[in-house]
């Protein structure tokens, strides 16, 4: 049994997602980012980045444990081990794993700091707010127009990439985003999220997260000195 250390965020949903859809027994740990717990020397240990998701396999390769960090690299390893959701056939592979890469590049990075200076920053930074709005729109336009001729982001059949992506496009008003300029992601989108194994993987923790502004303690730990803090 994975024994996955994780938060419900995008990140940690992608996750989330792959397990649930293939079915891999796994066992949760929560990580509560807000309260610092990525600091603690035994999840560094696992994760020495200080971010989750992170897991643990006890069967790993050789049958020995593994440990991981990454959520893309993750999805990678649980497709290897299921042998599903990256397709065999070589050019489906490598465009899932380059809209993966898209999505862990991109994506991630740039709707956080749409989220983060549209939504979290203590100083209203005009430039900076303007910035990645539209770097938002830009990459919601990538994904729309690659959605013209498909019906998954890849290739032709639900992949890796679609799993990695969709998470972080759930709430597209906190990136500066109106999905209806987008409609073929809108479409794309809301079939995922509507598909059983999705739906589960976004309640697993769900009734830890706390509505609301974050405590000045939490964001502290979330954005302050903190993060920059020598281990």
């Amino acid at each position: 049994m994975i024994d996955l250390y994780t938060w419900p965020t995008p990140n940690g949903h992608k996750v989330h997602i792959m397990l649930e859809e293939t079915g891999i027994p796994y066992r949760v740990h929560p990580i509560n980012i807000g309260a610092g717990e990525q600091f603690a020397p035994e999840f560094l240990k696992i994760s020495p980045n200080n971010k989750m998701p992170a897991m643990v396999d006890p069967d790993g390769p050789g049958g020995k444990p593994l440990s991981m960090f990454e959520s893309g690299a993750m999805l990678i390893y649980l497709a290897s081990k299921s042998g599903r959701f990256l397709p065999e056939d070589l050019a489906k592979k490598w465009s899932t794993l380059s809209w993966l890469m898209f999505q862990m590049g991109g994506v991630g990075p740039m709707l956080g700091q749409a989220h983060h200076f549209l939504g979290y920053a203590p100083e209203k930074i005009p430039y900076a707010m303007d910035r990645y709005r539209n770097e938002a729109n830009r990459l919601y336009g990538v994904i729309d127009r690659q959605l013209k001729d498909s019906a998954y982001i890849a290739c032709d059949e639900y992949t890796i990439a679609d799993m990695a992506i969709v998470p972080w496009l759930r709430f597209p008003e906190r990136q500066g985003v109106n999905a209806d300029e987008y409609p073929r992601l809108k479409k794309w989108r809301d079939a995922i999220l509507e598909r059983p194994a999705v739906k589960r993987a976004l309640e697993i923790l769900a009734e830890r997260r706390r509505p609301g502004a974050h405590t000045d303690k939490e964001r502290e730990i979330l954005f302050g000195k903190t993060q920059y803090a020598k281990r």
